[in-house]
């Protein structure tokens, strides 16, 4: 008799752990669907795909062709700086236009200055920043240096994947204008420039003149507030 009770027992305790199993992993699995449900969202109402090597250049072929515009205005501490990108320079223009819209460069920096030389930005040491970077994509852009822009004073340009040197980065992401006085050009042929400061030198020269590090990051950070188009 306490054979078939403990028999008894033992059957019961084994049949409801088998039902808690059962729960539990039918709780995981939904748990997992519903995961799988919100990355699709997720990829979803993405308006723009993750840009990389494979489609960045017809990406930016198209966007060039309903995305015109070609005038933008840099907000920093120090005032504002207008400028005028160049239409012959389509995928470097498009591409500046398009991190514009998507707020890229809002709270990143000027974190190189070299005062009668130039100022480079559109970088940051902050997670924020990465983080834009890995949900627009992983890309470089190709050279264009055969327009007939030259690195004048005032001259927005942007580094080449073709150039082995750890200061000039290659990244879509960063750009950098010219500072000095008569223009910086031992440059052309080795970065694309890709517009031009029609208002607000007198910001980029004050932005030139801060003290800055041994690696020529300003000593007092110089954000930029926003970048517009305002044409």
């Amino acid at each position: 008799m306490r054979l078939v009770l403990l028999l008894s027992l033992s059957l019961l305790f084994l049949n409801c752990e088998d039902k808690q199993s059962k729960k539990k992993k039918q709780t995981e699995t939904t748990e997992t669907k519903v995961e799988k449900k919100k990355d699709s969202v997720v990829e979803e109402q993405r308006e723009f795909p993750k840009l990389d090597s494979e489609n960045v250049m017809d990406f930016f072929l198209e966007y060039d062709k309903k995305n015109k515009e070609d005038k933008v205005r840099i907000t920093t501490e120090l005032g504002s700086i207008d400028i005028l990108l160049f239409k012959d320079t389509k995928f470097h223009r498009s591409n500046f236009i398009f991190l514009t819209k998507q707020k890229y460069f809002n709270d990143t920096q000027f974190y190189r200055v070299i005062n009668n030389f130039m100022v480079q930005a559109g970088a940051s040491d902050d997670k924020a920043t990465m983080k834009k970077r890995f949900n627009i994509g992983k890309y470089l852009l190709p050279t264009d240096t055969d327009r007939g822009h030259k690195h004048d004073r005032g001259a927005i340009s942007m580094p080449s994947s073709e150039i082995d040197n750890p200061y000039k980065l290659a990244s879509p992401y960063e750009f950098f204008i010219v500072q000095q006085r008569g223009g910086s050009h031992f440059l052309d042929g080795d970065f694309t420039v890709f517009g031009k400061v029609i208002k607000g030198m007198d910001v980029i020269d004050k932005i030139a003149a801060v003290d800055t590090d041994e690696a020529d990051w300003p000593l007092k950070n110089i954000f930029i507030k926003n970048v517009e188009i305002i044409e």
